[in-house]
């Protein structure tokens, strides 16, 4: 899926958050929607803007984010203390 068509950034909208085009619907307000329990037919009722092309186009753009990003989280502060504290 081109995400592209989708999904941009401008510094003057949402303070340069990746929005769904000709919204100002962030991709991260999307995902919240998602991990809250939302299923896609509540997104596109609640916001009919949207369609599920963008809705698509929010995990792809995420899918293509994550693999050019590597991210390092602990699993607890007191295990990342523990980490640090060996080192």
């Amino acid at each position: 899926m081109n995400w592209k068509a989708y999904i941009h950034s401008n510094p003057k909208i949402m303070l340069g958050k990746p929005v769904i085009k000709g919204t100002r619907i962030s991709v991260e307000f999307i995902l919240g929607l998602f991990s809250e329990g939302w299923t896609q037919q509540q997104v596109l009722e609640n916001y009919p803007t949207l369609n599920p092309e963008s809705i698509q186009a929010v995990f792809a753009f995420v899918a293509e984010c994550l693999k050019e990003d590597v991210f390092y989280t602990p699993l607890s502060c007191s295990t990342f203390k523990l980490y640090v504290k060996k080192q």
